[in-house]
C-alpha cells in the first residue's frame, strides 16, 4: 500500500482531504501543517506520496520536494496562477478548486505508479560487494578446472545447488570451495 502524507498549512483542510482520500478506499499516513512534520513521517515509509499546499507552515512546496526521499512523489494543490510555476519539475499538480473525480484519478495514477517502480526496485537484482563476487568466481573457476565444465555451465551449477539447498550463491559458493579445496 501507498503511504499517503497530507501537508496543508490549516488542519482542517488536511483533514478534510484525509477524509476524502479515506472515504475513497486510501490509507492516509499522517496529515502535518508543516514540511518538517511531513519529512518526519516520510522516515517511517519506503515510499508514498505527499499531498501539499503551495506553502505550509515553515516551508514552501519547493522546499518540501527537494528534502524528499526519492521513492516519494509529490502532488501539489494550488490556483492556477501557482502552479504556473512548477511545471517540468516533476511534480503532480492539481489545480484548485479541484473536482473530486480529478483528485481520486491523480491519486490513483501516482500510486499506481510508484506501485510500478516499488515492483521494478524488487526486481532488480542485488549488488554484489567485490569479494562476493570474486568468490563465486574462485568457485567456478575450481568446478571448471576440476569439472570440465564451461563457465557458464559453473554458473548454472552454482545457481541450482543454491537454489536446493535453500541457500544464497554466495554461501553455496564457500560450500562448493570447502569441499573440494579438501
Amino acid at each position: 500500500m501507498t503511504g499517503i502524507i497530507v501537508a496543508l498549512p490549516k488542519m482542517d483542510d488536511g483533514r478534510n482531504i484525509k477524509n476524502l482520500l479515506v472515504r475513497n478506499g486510501y490509507a492516509v499516513t499522517a496529515v502535518c501543517t508543516s514540511g518538517a512534520q511531513a519529512l518526519a513521517q516520510t522516515d517511517s515509509l519506503n515510499d508514498g506520496i505527499v499531498i501539499c499546499g503551495y506553502k505550509l507552515t515553515d516551508m514552501l512546496y519547493s522546499q518540501l520536494y527537494e528534502s524528499l526521499p526519492p521513492d516519494f512523489e509529490m502532488l501539489l494543490m494550488a490556483s492556477q496562477r501557482l502552479l504556473m510555476e512548477c511545471l517540468d519539475n516533476g511534480i503532480v499538480c492539481l489545480s484548485m478548486p479541484f473536482k473530486l473525480n480529478d483528485f481520486i484519478n491523480t491519486v490513483e495514477m501516482m500510486s499506481t505508479s510508484i506501485a510500478y517502480k516499488r515492483k521494478a526496485r524488487r526486481k532488480k537484482p542485488k549488488e554484489r560487494k567485490p569479494e562476493e563476487t570474486a568468490l563465486i568466481g574462485e568457485a567456478k573457476l575450481l568446478l571448471m578446472n576440476r569439472n570440465n565444465m564451461t563457465e557458464e555451465e559453473a554458473h548454472r551449477y552454482l545457481q541450482k545447488t543454491s537454489m536446493d539447498n535453500a541457500t544464497g550463491l554466495v554461501e553455496t559458493a564457500q560450500m562448493v570451495l570447502r569441499l573440494m579445496m579438501d
